[in-house]
């Protein structure tokens, strides 16, 4: 592992547990490319306050945490506006991911946010619509996948959850999430907010994680997440109860190797020495950036089959995976050929750039 990587998980530890870090050795890491891999893995804030600790002030890093101080706040004050309005109109709803576990972290700010998750009551998906518009969001996506995806500028953007996963995930998931109402809790102080256990929470963190990173993959935030969680949550969660629900949903062993490499990175502010096993898995983690790589997607893609075959499946989607690419071929299983080659065509003419790095990943993992 090489010196930026170090610095960088090391200044992400001494952050999340109130490290001051050694003034010497921050003095002489290269901050340039220390802030390109911050903002690679969208942890610059955290990384700001660790050298603010160790008396070092860098304008980039400073700019870039008082935006995500600014949009936190920002973020936090639209979600409980739209809140308000499904308060009104009598839409269950449930705030996650990044709202609740921002709420974690030591300082606002430390854990940056993206967007504003809310998974609500499907059935009421046409009022949550005319409420986004109202709130002066333009509409990105809308019933084409589990989610609604909403926009307004500069800086926010939502994401209306009408499922947390769906058929196109991976089936264990997908059934397991697919009466997620069960598993919900009804607020206190409100009509219609649920939330999850802290058990819950943690066994979707988990799963959600787990299909960023059976993908392109998913970054060192993530792994920060859960060593946050577990340090604020873990000595009162039922750990049985995880692990059979983890058991469900077939992804035991992800779930057992990351929680256990998450402790060993961000526990103190010395890097143990870890299993190669470990080691690797870090390393997936520390390249993989925020959201994934599209080279890590094909890789993994090509992993159990021919380049040949890949490339059939790629043409030849299922048919609700076609839905939602195309919504006008989910009216009859006849228009399915229409809507290969209206995708086809799309790439052809819109997506070259994406095309060309299909077609190199596939030259380089392909078998």
């Amino acid at each position: 592992m090489n010196a930026i990587y170090k610095d960088l998980i090391y200044l992400l530890s001494c952050a999340v547990n109130g490290i001051t870090p050694d003034t010497a050795r921050v003095q002489a890491m290269d901050l340039e490319n220390l802030y390109k891999l911050a903002k690679f893995h969208s942890v610059r804030g955290a990384v700001c306050i660790a050298l603010k600790r160790a008396g070092i002030e860098d304008k980039q890093f400073d700019q870039a945490y008082k935006k995500a101080v600014r949009k936190n706040i920002y973020l936090d004050m639209e979600r409980n506006a739209i809140i308000a309005d499904f308060e009104k109109q009598g839409i269950w709803y449930m705030p996650l991911k990044g709202s609740v576990l921002n709420d974690l972290y030591p300082e606002n700010g430390m854990r940056q946010m993206a967007d504003n998750d809310v998974l609500f009551d499907a059935d009421k998906q046409e009022q949550s619509k005319e409420i986004m518009l109202a709130h002066g969001y333009t509409t990105e996506y809308y019933g084409v996948s589990n989610h609604d995806v909403y926009h307004k500028p500069p800086v926010l953007n939502f994401e209306l959850h009408t499922a947390l996963f769906s058929e196109a995930h991976a089936e264990p998931l997908y059934k397991y999430y697919a009466d997620v109402k069960r598993l919900l809790h009804k607020d206190e102080g409100n009509s219609y907010g649920y939330h999850f256990s802290d058990e819950d929470f943690y066994v979707f963190m988990t799963a959600h994680e787990w299909k960023h990173f059976n993908g392109g993959g998913t970054g060192i935030r993530s792994l920060l997440d859960c060593y946050v969680y577990c340090k604020f949550k873990g000595d009162t969660l039922d750990w049985n109860y995880i692990a059979k629900q983890m058991r469900q949903l077939e992804i035991v062993d992800f779930e057992q190797e990351r929680k256990a490499l998450a402790v060993k990175a961000f526990s103190s502010d010395a890097l143990p020495n870890l299993l190669g096993s470990e080691q690797e898995l870090l390393m997936f983690y520390i390249t993989a950036g925020t959201y994934g790589t599209f080279e890590n997607s094909i890789k993994k893609k090509l992993n159990d089959q021919t380049k040949l075959s890949f490339w059939v499946h790629s043409v030849f989607i299922p048919r609700k995976q076609m839905a939602a690419s195309v919504p006008f071929t989910a009216k009859s299983p006849l228009l399915y050929p229409l809507g290969v080659v209206w995708r086809c065509g799309r790439v052809l003419i819109c997506r070259q750039d994406r095309l060309k790095q299909t077609i190199k990943a596939v030259k380089k993992y392909g078998k």
